[in-house]
């Protein structure tokens, strides 16, 4: 099974920035951890992008590498992008929406996403493991 896992802008920024909101942990330690957690049987790709269209590019490119599913952190772009929405809905490859902080419990602008009615489900305010979750239900669903 083939997982990409997708992080939006300022995400390479954590263990850095709102460690209040995102905790101490980088993404570094973060796709360290899913490595591990993932084992021999699934093989995960990992992506991280501050720009709209790298994001864009790179979910249209899903099926071309085979893809069965991925785990997505949309960042800011949670809120704003439809055009990151009509690239997910265009592949039609299952995703977990993630978000390290409790988007729900925050400013009322970030209560607004253009992915959760399209994800299979949506984990937030888990922190990381709210991503291990996620490859986890892939693990035991496909």
């Amino acid at each position: 099974m083939k997982i990409a896992v997708i992080n939006g802008p300022n995400l390479n920024m954590l263990g850095i920035r709102e460690k209040e909101h995102y905790g101490a942990f980088t993404l570094e330690e973060l796709e360290k951890k899913l490595t591990k957690e993932a084992g021999s049987d699934v093989q995960l790709s990992f992506m991280q992008s501050n720009h709209e269209g790298n994001l864009i590019d790179y979910i249209q490119n899903l099926p071309k590498e085979k893809i069965n599913a991925f785990i997505f952190n949309p960042g800011a772009f949670t809120h704003t992008s439809l055009a990151i929405r009509d690239a997910v809905l265009s592949v039609k490859i299952p995703f977990i929406e993630v978000h390290i902080s409790n988007i729900y419990a925050r400013e009322e602008f970030r209560k607004k996403s253009y992915f959760s009615d399209i994800a299979e489900g949506i984990i937030a305010g888990l922190g990381m493991k709210g991503y291990l979750l996620a490859l986890n239900y892939f693990k035991d669903n496909m």
